[in-house]
């Protein structure tokens, strides 16, 4: 990972004593997409070292996930499959060795690290992306792979680059394979997202050639050109998978972080301003091609540059993917782990990714960011998350809607009652009724308002808390005693379209 639309949306808009019908409008502070990859490759991220206990593991997750809650995070990119291994049960590959510290070794019996993952990212209001190397078989020409490794079983579906293996992509067998490990996370796993980084096609290596020529005389479905013809398998894999996973579960989002350069505009008229190492020539990567087609319902390209990067100014990138993003999401990777680096002047400068964040929001075609990776923010990052939690994220998000999956808005609760008790206010309700798509509600949104104060759920300061579990009760905690106040609550289905509100109801806290 370290190489490196004007979308209308559903809100609900409510003000006393009337409540309006759904305005459509881009509010950023609250649907805005706040994601953070957490790497398990070679322990970057987590777990911090092989061989922990289940609890140990646990333990390390939930601190991860909390620090991310509290610096106003609502997505989770976990990698899942660093290297044709697996970080969950339901796999037809072998544990990774990043989990207990040798390839195919199990953990505790019972314990499954992406289940757990999940469950703890929707208690939290954070969606979980499952975050596949799609290709990538070994990080080194010496590790130990365990006999169930498909490197083993099957070496004729690789090729070596670079002292690594690689999955041959110019083979059918090689993406009918991929596509079945990557349906049996979405069939199995409860998970928001497919996610996909950087690595295609290997980077370039001097001295190094890519050992496909056999494929490509085997396999050329027509194309003469061995470079499209790479290109062409790796849009063969994208178009099958977004297929496939919106074919199981239509609420499945599929996305791509590709490198930030498509194209420079010196190889292309329609490329960016820009000269470095792009996609479409080095990486055999056409990834402006997938927004275009509709093959993903994001795409979120690692722009690991400052705003005075000469070769690749952050301005110039952001601005040349939100003109080619074709209706699809757009979310932009930013490199906490940069913050304070020697490399760059620009990055020692403490409002260099305020600021880009501040960028960002300025443009209506951008709908987030996703930031590499968690670790930073302990590390290097520190006083990046202080701008996020006390400033930029202060208050929750909704991730942005996909109305080209889901603009079916779910039925508001029933029933709210809120009841003062010993310890702060009891709410209760019931699920509302199902919507015209059968969906009932995946989780709740709780606005909290005191008395006098106007009712407006368009404003992030007054949500109490967002969870993407469908509990029908929340003990508020952090009230006043002697105070009066007013709540609201409204259903998210799956997508996070989210309805009208149920309440106001009124109670005063003892």
């Amino acid at each position: 990972m370290l190489k490196k639309i004007v979308l209308t949306i559903f809100i609900t808009s409510i003000c006393l004593p009337q409540i309006f019908a759904q305005n459509t409008a881009k509010i950023a502070p609250k649907r805005e997409f706040r994601g953070v990859w957490v790497a398990t490759v070679e322990n970057i991220d987590w777990p911090s070292r092989a061989g922990l206990s289940q609890d140990q593991q646990k333990q390390e997750l939930i601190g991860i996930l909390e620090q991310h809650k509290k610096n106003g995070m609502n997505a989770i990119l976990l990698q899942v499959r660093p290297a044709a291994d697996a970080f969950y049960s339901k796999s037809r590959e072998p544990w990774s060795k990043w989990l207990m510290g040798k390839q195919g070794v199990a953990p505790s019996p019972g314990y499954d690290p992406l289940e757990f993952a999940i469950k703890e990212a929707h208690s939290r209001g954070m969606e979980l992306h499952a975050w596949f190397n799609p290709y990538r078989a070994t990080m080194s020409a010496n590790s130990f792979i365990s006999e169930d490794h498909m490197t083993r079983k099957r070496p004729d579906l690789f090729f070596n680059y670079g002292g690594k293996k690689q999955f041959d992509p110019g083979l059918p067998e090689v993406r009918e394979y991929i596509v079945q490990v990557i349906l049996d996370v979405v069939k199995g796993y409860d998970v928001d997202g497919i996610h996909f980084d950087d690595y295609f096609y290997p980077y370039p290596i001097a001295g190094q050639r890519i050992n496909d020529a056999e494929t490509f005389s085997k396999y050329p479905n027509g194309i003469t050109n061995i470079n499209d013809w790479r290109r062409n398998n790796v849009d063969m894999l994208i178009k099958e998978l977004n297929d496939s996973i919106h074919h199981y579960k239509n609420y499945v989002k599929f996305g791509i972080s590709p490198f930030g350069i498509w194209k420079n505009k010196r190889e292309d008229p329609l490329g960016s301003e820009s000269s470095g190492l792009s996609n479409y020539h080095e990486l055999y990567a056409d990834s402006r091609k997938w927004i275009k087609e509709g093959w993903v319902d994001y795409i979120n390209p690692q722009i690991y540059f400052s705003f005075t990067r000469r070769a690749a100014p952050f301005g110039t990138l952001v601005d040349w993917w939100s003109d080619n993003t074709y209706g699809r999401h757009l979310y932009i990777g930013q490199a906490a782990y940069l913050v304070n680096q020697k490399m760059e002047a620009a990055w020692r400068v403490p409002n260099e990714i305020p600021n880009q964040i501040r960028y960002m929001r300025a443009n209506n075609r951008v709908q987030g960011s996703v930031f590499f990776s968690s670790k930073s923010f302990s590390t290097v990052a520190r006083g990046t998350a202080d701008s996020l939690r006390r400033d930029l994220y202060k208050y929750p998000s909704l991730p942005p809607q996909m109305p080209w999956l889901d603009e079916i808005v779910p039925n508001q609760p029933r029933d709210l009652s809120a009841e003062a008790v010993a310890v702060g206010v009891q709410l209760k309700w019931a699920a509302p009724l199902k919507a015209s798509d059968g969906e009932t509600a995946s989780g709740y949104v709780i606005y909290r308002f005191e008395e006098g104060e106007k009712i407006n759920v368009l404003d992030p300061r007054n949500i109490l808390r967002i969870s993407f579990e469908d509990f029908t009760f929340f003990l508020d905690t952090s009230i006043e005693k002697g105070k009066r106040y007013n709540y609201l609550v409204t259903a998210l289905d799956r997508l996070k379209n989210e309805s009208e509100p149920s309440g106001p109801v009124g109670v005063e806290a003892r």
